[in-house]
């Protein structure tokens, strides 16, 4: 639930980054009596705990870090606390990584574990699995005058996500076309008139849900009344909004119910991608084009053959991964070791795959990571 999407390229850059001082930095939006909430409503807090997080870092970095070097980063770390437009926001949590070399933020929508780390390159996991977690979404509730986006997030809760740049008369463009879609009978002179201001409301309510989702990689739900829903289907140029709608008019529902509803209709078309992908695994297994093994898998993506990833959410093995793809998996934890998954994964991301953090349940064979190739070994 990006609100900074990171790009294949920013990928890159964070992955492909090493220097001894490299600080990964995750903070929460608030305390416990409100987690939910998003950091804009009490920027304050996140930013003591940004301020907090990297004082600790700083304290665990090597001796060899110079102190010309720790000023640089506790310099990017104060600039980017006073910010003030980075934190007027309505993400929960922030992922920072910064080094000497400069800063790079990301604000998300996902309720990450606060915490951070030091080594000799940046810690991405958290953000790869937050941006490739497929278990979330959006929902539209749309009817004359009347406009709610919800998020939906992984851990199953929702909020609604403020939409901008929407006219104090929206509901005015629908002032003639308020009879339920009855004017949709053409008249004697010809008028479409209804059917084009239908149009136009759901083009400008688009434009504004735009700005909040595009280029996100999570679905979007339509819960519209039955005299626009077909006007917005016409109009959408959002290439996730799935074909499946909420069949109620959302008007009678609250954002709880519109949430329930939302989630079943997501379950449901994910696990029908999830069937046709294992189906598929299976065949391109049998040709050569599939594996479910952890070393079959770190070459083929290393070597850039790696279509599509799905990894399990919870894989929490260790070790390294040389430049042609090799794995020695650590016995304990280090400065110098990372998540296996997720390095596999920044890979395929590096050379254009897709990547998709899934429950252990959504892998073929009881697997921990699975890939199908563009071609053969």
């Amino acid at each position: 639930m990006s609100i900074d999407i990171p790009s294949a390229e920013d990928f890159a850059e964070l992955t492909q980054h090493r220097h001894a001082a490299s600080v990964s930095l995750y903070v929460a939006s608030s305390g416990a009596d409100d987690a939910r909430a998003p950091i804009g409503r009490n920027p304050e807090v996140a930013q003591v705990a940004l301020r907090t997080a990297a004082t600790e870092a700083l304290a665990t970095l090597p001796d060899t870090v110079s102190t010309e070097d720790r000023e640089r980063i506790t310099a990017e770390v104060a600039a980017l606390e006073e910010d003030r437009g980075f934190w007027s926001t309505q993400a929960r949590s922030v992922a920072v990584f910064v080094s000497p070399s400069g800063l790079r933020a990301f604000r998300l929508m996902n309720n990450l574990r606060s915490h951070c780390s030091v080594g000799d390159r940046f810690d991405v996991g958290p953000l790869i699995r937050a941006t490739t977690f497929a278990h979330s979404g959006y929902v539209l509730a749309l009817t004359k005058g009347s406009v709610r986006l919800l998020a939906l997030e992984a851990d199953a809760s929702c909020h609604e996500v403020q939409l901008t740049g929407l006219p104090d008369d929206l509901g005015l463009e629908l002032q003639t076309a308020d009879n339920e879609g009855r004017m949709d009978r053409q008249r004697a002179d010809g008028n479409q008139r209804p059917k084009v201001q239908r149009r136009d409301y759901c083009s400008t309510v688009q434009e504004a849900v735009l700005r909040q989702i595009n280029g996100s990689a999570h679905p979007l739900v339509l819960a519209a009344s039955p005299d626009l829903e077909p006007a917005y289907r016409e109009v959408n140029t959002y290439q996730r909004l799935v074909e499946e709608g909420i069949g109620v008019n959302p008007a009678s529902l609250s954002l709880e119910d519109l949430g329930k509803r939302g989630r079943e209709v997501l379950d449901r078309n994910y696990a029908t991608q999830l069937a046709a992908w294992r189906e598929r695994f299976g065949t391109q297994r049998a040709h050569g084009r599939a594996s479910a093994k952890l070393r079959e898998i770190a070459r083929a993506a290393t070597a850039g053959r790696v279509d599509v990833l799905l990894f399990d959410l919870a894989a929490e093995r260790e070790g390294t991964i040389d430049e042609y793809g090799e794995v020695t998996v650590a016995e304990e934890p280090s400065a110098h070791t990372y998540g296996l998954a997720d390095e596999v994964a920044a890979r395929v991301l590096r050379t254009g795959g897709t990547v998709k953090a899934v429950r252990s349940a959504d892998l073929p064979d009881g697997a921990l990571i699975a890939a199908t190739f563009r071609s053969p070994a």
